[in-house]
This record gives C-alpha cells, structure tokens and sequence, in this order.
C-alpha cells in the first residue's frame, strides 16, 4: 500500500481543471498519431514546418496540418488546437468525425477492404474520452490514496491507438464501475460447491486473499465475482440450473469496497489485488480470463519464481508481483468458467519497500497533469539538473532488471506504462519498480523446454515467444511505449533537455551490453537501429486479437551523430 500521506508535492492534486484539451482534440490527436506512426511516417509523407506538422495521407492525397507544442526526436510530438486540411481555398479546420472518415478512406484505399467497425469504434471512444473528462472535471479533490488517484486518472489512454477509450457496456455501468469515476464497490459473492469449484494455488495459501472476503456453509468455497460481469452471466441458463440445485448459492453484495484500477477490471482493496473477467470490449480486446491464462497465470507465476528471485538479488530497486492463485466455477461450461475466473495477483504490500509511495507509471508519463503522480508533479520546483537525476534514477531502475530477464534467464517482460508502478520516496525520486500483469510474460522456448514440456500444450502454447518476437516486444514496451514517453513528460517540461534525457537511455543501453557480453541484439539498439513500434490503427482495421499485432519500424533517436547534432539547445525542441 502507499505510504502515509505527507507534506510533499505529492500530496496535492492540481487544482486547475483548464489545460486539458477537448475530446474532439484528444480523438484528433491520436489519429494523427497513428498516421503519423503507421501510414504516412514510414512512407516519408511528413514534414515539420512552420510551427506545424504536415501530413499527407499517400493514398487519397489530403494534406493535413496541425500545430506543435513540441517536437519530439522520436516522432511523438505534441500538438495543439484542432487538425486542418488543405482545400483549393485554404487551410479548413477537419472536425474529429470527418477526419476519422478520411482514415477510413485511406485505409480502406491501402488493404482493399472496408472496415464497418472504425468509425463507430472512433465514436466510442469520443464517448469514452468524454465520460472521463466529464467525471473528472466533476470529481471533488483526489482521495489520499495518491496510488489510487494515479490508477484512476487516465482520462486519455494511448496516445497512439485510434480508439485508446472505445469500450461496450452503457454509460450507467461505466458509472458505476469506471476507474475514472473513481468507482469503489463491494464484491458479489458466490458460495459454490467443492465439487464445482476448480483452483490452482503455490504455497503459501494465495487463496486466503478470496476466502478471507466472508464465511460460507460447509462444503462450499467463496467465489467473489465483479457485479458487472454477474449482471451479464446471471441469466446463463447453467448458471440458473446450478442455483436451483444449490449447487451454486448468490449471496449477493458484500464485503469491503474495492477500487477500480486503470485495467477496469483488475479490483485493489488495499491488500490485494483480484483479476476478474469482464465480457467487454476495452479498445481491441474482450477482458475476460480465457481458460489458458487462468492456468497459465499461476502455472508461469510457478516457472518464473527462481527467476523472479534471482533479478531481485541483482536489483534490488525492481520486483515482480506475483499471481500464485486462481479460481473458477466448474460446470461443464467453458463460458461460465472463463466468465468467473478470477486471479490473484500480490497486492502492494508484498514487494513495496517500506516509506515509498507507489504510483503508477502510465499516471507519472501522462501528457497532462490530471493528477499529482504526473512527473512534473514530482519535479515540482526542480531544474534541469534535477530532471537529469530523476531520469538516471528511473533508468537505472527498469531497463537492467528487463534486459537481464532476456538474456540470461530468456523470459520477455511486458514493461509497458501500465504494468509497471513506480515507488517514490517523499521528494518524488524514484526508487523501486513494480512490474505487474502475468498475461504479457512470455517464455523464449530454448530457455524453457522443460517446463514447457511439463504443461498441457493449450496452456504451453501462448506462453511462449520465438526470439524474435520476443525482442521486438521488449523493446516496444520498454523504449517506445514507456521510456520514450516518460522522457516525454520530462521534456515538456525542459525542451532543451531531450537529447541529453535520450543520451542517457544510450549510456545505460551501453553498459548493459557490456554486461551481457555485447549480444547482437543489443548492439544494434545502441548504434541506432530502427526500433518496432506497434501498430495499433492497422491492428485494429484488420480486426486482429492484440496477441497478433504487427509492428512498424520508426526511426531511433539513439543514433550518437543525431544526438550529437542537436546537442545544443534549439528551436526543433523548443515550444514551436
């Protein structure tokens, strides 16, 4: 759990509720991210001028144009005000549902195929965007909980998916149980019969984190379920037969409250955390528990123990939160079962060392300030000498412990912004990271053939990565999707600090190549080779499951002549 609140600039939510943009700006913005990323950046179809991007779209031949905030040496610049196209009369500024129709036709002009889904996708998630900007403005002062509020305050999502807040469900549900709206709510429990109930768990008596949330009769075992996905299933009619038998009892609401986390349906009551399925659709992907990740969870949690404890003996700053338990009903239906998995995962208190706060990094990296884990919260009357610092620390922390995890022990970490929290002590220096979410953890097979063997191959299967694949996704969520975007949040800050916050990845890239014998791999990163960005917009038009997602390759701020060049302060980082 976070430490005790204190006086530091921690402590305090930003008041103002202005600097923030529209959602149209917000939907704007991330299309033409994606586009800039995906379809007209690799095709040379972008210029930086003037104050502003230009984009041309290859295929339908619109130019667009918006203005910067900030250029970015890896691409991920920021904007400003609505998007323009160009017209024989000028520039005309593009509402966020024409510009959406203009992807539409350039993709559908660049696969061949029509996608019916996008458009009602990208409406989604303005929806989505426009709920949670309209909860927080709304939103009384944040809680003391300062790891909560960083949970519950990603008003955005990614900046670089088309539809980052697209969700199913109504709004009255999202009410209820959406991160954003600060939802807090009991628990429906369920007493199911021994003989129905399937459940793995490692020693140590995991399961103690679902029965200790009530008493049930003899012979039966506690199943809590998210009330949301209950009102879904309740109607299943093998559920319905199960509670006629009283094989399955509905005990209804009760316990303690828990807390929506930026997941939607990953709950934290302070002590632990429970991973529910959830029959909705979030951005690609229904959030359910499939029957494979159920076992695979507490069996990978299993595997990667020694491994686990290795990292945390060579760097003691990172830990892994562990998911040692799971449970499920078992009626002979693999709906029902999927539906009421629910995993365990460690709460806070397990790894967090005593006196930090922990926050979450997707909160710390956000573009704007909505709340106080923010890094300029952090830096809050800080200079540039202290951003460097705070860079090196964070550094030193996350990329030696993901690297190690690759190359001596073959296991790929998912270091993307949501699945690391961060812990900082009381001046807002970083000095532990939490690394979380099991789905993500893969295997490289050559490391593992045991233990791979050992499994049922359904659950063996999607645990593993070829090499390839594999270094792909642990450069993707460590450089693209988290560094760079941290480095981000630190360079809007300090414009003129970007080539020395990139210099530094570098450096720390060097010494672990060193330290892992010079792998190719590694090497390559170093001098500059282009890095794998995942493609989220081409993803989500060929309506591909997440696990599939291909990737573009994006230039590498990393290059030493490139860094060297705009070593000096200058107008490419400043405010344009």
């Amino acid at each position: 759990m976070s430490s005790a609140p204190s006086a530091s600039p921690l402590s305090s939510r930003p008041s103002a509720r202005n600097g923030v943009p529209t959602p149209d700006d917000v939907v704007a913005h991330t299309l033409l991210n994606c586009l800039l990323r995906e379809v007209s950046g690799p095709e040379h179809r972008t210029a930086v001028t003037d104050g502003h991007l230009l984009l041309r779209l290859p295929r339908t031949g619109i130019l667009l144009r918006v203005r910067l905030r900030r250029v970015s040496l890896i691409g991920a610049h920021r904007f400003t005000g609505p998007v323009a196209e160009q017209r024989a009369d000028g520039w005309a500024e593009l509402p966020w549902r024409t510009l959406a129709e203009r992807v539409h036709r350039e993709l559908s002009l660049r696969t061949g195929v029509r996608n019916d889904e996008f458009l009602d996708q990208v409406a989604a998630g303005h929806a989505g965007v426009t709920a949670a900007l309209a909860a927080w403005r709304a939103a009384p002062d944040a809680p003391a909980d300062r790891y909560l509020d960083s949970e519950q305050s990603l008003l955005f999502g990614h900046r670089f998916h088309p539809t980052p807040k697209a969700r199913t469900g109504t709004p009255e549900d999202w009410a209820r149980y959406a991160p954003e709206a600060r939802a807090r709510f009991p628990l429906r429990h369920l007493a199911v019969r021994r003989e129905h109930v399937r459940e793995d768990c490692l020693p140590g008596g995991a399961l103690t984190a679902l029965d200790r949330q009530g008493a049930v009769p003899d012979g039966y075992a506690l199943l809590p379920a998210h009330p949301w996905q209950y009102g879904m299933l309740a109607g299943h009619p093998v559920l319905r037969a199960a509670l006629a038998r009283g094989d399955v009892l509905d005990l209804g609401p009760r316990g303690a409250d828990f807390a929506a986390t930026a997941s939607v349906r990953t709950l934290y009551d302070g002590t632990d955390f429970l991973k529910f399925s959830l029959n909705i659709r979030i951005t690609n992907c229904l959030r359910k528990n499939a029957e494979y990740e159920l076992t695979g969870a507490v069996a990978l949690t299993r595997i990667l123990e020694p491994v686990a404890t290795a990292l945390a003996a060579r760097f003691p700053g990172a830990a892994l939160l562990r998911e040692p338990a799971y449970r499920t009903l078992d009626l002979g239906s693999r709906e029902l079962a999927e539906g009421f998995g629910v995993i365990v995962r460690e709460g806070l208190a397990a790894r967090l060392a005593p006196g930090l706060t922990a926050l979450l990094a997707a909160a710390v990296a956000d573009e704007y300030p909505t709340s106080g884990a923010q890094v300029s919260r952090l830096l809050a009357g800080g200079g540039p000498e202290a951003a460097l610092a705070w860079w090196d620390a964070y550094l030193g922390l996350l990329v030696p412990p993901v690297l190690a995890a690759y190359f001596d022990h073959g296991v790929v970490l998912e270091p993307h912004l949501q699945n690391v929290v961060v812990g900082v002590d009381d001046d807002g220096m970083p000095r532990q990271v939490l690394l979380r979410d099991l789905e993500g953890t893969k295997l490289l097979p050559e490391h593992h053939a045991a233990a791979l063997a050992a499994l049922d191959p359904t659950v063996a299967r999607p645990m593993t990565y070829d090499r390839e694949r594999g270094w792909d996704r642990v450069v993707y969520c460590l450089l693209v999707n988290h560094l760079a975007e941290i480095l981000a949040a630190l360079a809007d800050r300090h414009p003129h600090l970007e080539p020395a916050l990139w210099s530094a990845v570098r450096r720390v890239l060097a010494r672990r190549a060193a330290a892992h014998g010079d792998p190719p791999e590694l090497r390559a990163l170093v001098t500059g080779a282009a890095l794998p960005a995942k493609a989220n917009l081409l993803t989500r038009w060929e309506r591909k499951a997440d696990r599939y997602a291909g990737y573009v390759r994006i230039g590498s701020p990393l290059v030493s002549d490139v860094l060297a060049a705009v070593s000096e302060p200058g107008p490419w980082g400043g405010p344009l």
